[in-house]
């Protein structure tokens, strides 16, 4: 069984559901088989910059109840660069040298990091630059990361999503509506063309295909022609306005954020076809709850076979799921490969097979 090793996991980016299954995974194949020691780091690469770095250990009956928990017992930041840290006088600093010292602080000899392909891309340059022994498992509710058919968090995101729609086709009908749904995605319409599909949309607006407001008007009158007078469009937030422009809010840390496009929307459908509409923008309900059975599933697969390239000192390699197995590759592999929805895809196809409008 070799050395005795001890390895540290995080989790990094936006929180989603199936993080805590991930946890428990690796935490059961780390100690029920290898006999490892595993520490859970506390949000994220700030745990491995903080004196003394924060972590825990895990065992069995610390992570025996939190399958189903959302989000992430860990923590988790998606703010800064630890590469050009802020600093109160207006300067930058490079922090990646303290999330080295952090590691070998904590006696690691390997580190499993969970997240999109930002974080991902972050924390394997720091693995790099530092000799780390580094593991990635994909998480997004995106789904954008490359080569991986599916991301923790996607499913459930999905499932959301398409409760939601369910829910308004019911008030739709009732009044005579046009009910806008705006879903995340950021610059992927995954969420949205699947959500879509499942929860019987009449228009999909994803970031992928180009669209004019008079296609997307068309088809609402087409529908109130048949006397069916109301219609659920859904939009994912990175659709840009119909002149090209990219609809956006700034919080109140001054950073811009994806989001509007829904509200657009309904202006100028409301103008067009008479019809009353009404937004209701999802936001990071689907980032929450409990995650799904299939995210559940995933996750723990990627959990026992992140420890298991450990145990084969594959290092610099993500978890995948391929044609419902586990594949493993290397990260710059999928970093080098942005996972968009394919115009000419199945989704794609079937959603305009079904009479949905997409825009074009």
């Amino acid at each position: 069984m070799g050395e005795r090793k001890r390895i540290g996991i995080l989790t990094s980016g936006g929180d989603c559901a199936g993080l805590n299954a991930v946890i428990r995974a690796v935490t059961h194949r780390a100690v029920g088989t290898y006999d490892w020691e595993v520490m859970g780091i506390y949000r994220a690469t700030q745990g491995l910059m903080s004196r003394p770095p924060q972590a825990v250990s895990l065992d069995l009956e610390k992570v025996g109840d939190i399958l189903t928990k959302g989000g992430t017992v860990l923590g988790t930041t998606n703010k800064g660069n630890p590469f050009a840290l802020p600093m109160p006088d207006g300067t930058v600093r490079d922090g990646s040298q303290d999330i080295i010292e952090g590691y070998h602080l904590l006696g690691l000899d390997a580190l499993i990091g969970i997240g999109g392909d930002g974080s991902l891309a972050i924390l394997r340059k720091v693995a790099l630059q530092g000799n780390l022994n580094f593991v990635a498992i994909p998480k997004t509710i995106d789904n954008d990361v490359g080569i991986t058919e599916r991301a923790i968090g996607f499913d459930t995101a999905v499932n959301i999503a398409t409760e939601a729609l369910d829910r308004l086709h019911f008030t739709a009908a009732s009044h005579d509506r046009v009910m806008i749904v705006e879903v995340m995605g950021r610059d992927a319409g995954h969420i949205a063309i699947s959500a879509g599909i499942a929860g019987g949309a009449d228009v999909i607006l994803i970031p992928e295909i180009p669209y004019t407001l008079d296609n997307v008007c068309r088809k609402i009158k087409e529908r109130q022609e048949q006397g069916h007078n109301f219609s659920v469009v859904v939009v994912s937030e990175a659709v840009c306005t119909e002149t090209g422009e990219t609809v956006t809010w700034s919080d109140r840390f001054g950073e811009c954020r994806l989001g509007g496009i829904g509200q657009y929307l309904a202006d100028r459908i409301s103008t067009c076809t008479g019809a009353e509409t009404r937004v209701t923008v999802l936001g990071h309900t689907q980032r929450g709850g409990i995650p799904s059975p299939l995210d559940r599933l995933i996750a723990s697969a990627f959990g026992v076979a992140a420890v298991d390239l450990i145990a084969n000192e594959k290092y610099d390699h993500m978890v995948t799921w391929q044609q419902r197995q586990v594949v493993d590759v290397p990260i710059s592999e999928a970093l080098g490969h942005y996972q968009a929805v394919d115009p000419n895809g199945t989704l794609v196809h079937t959603a305009k097979g079904l009479g949905i409008c997409l825009g074009d």
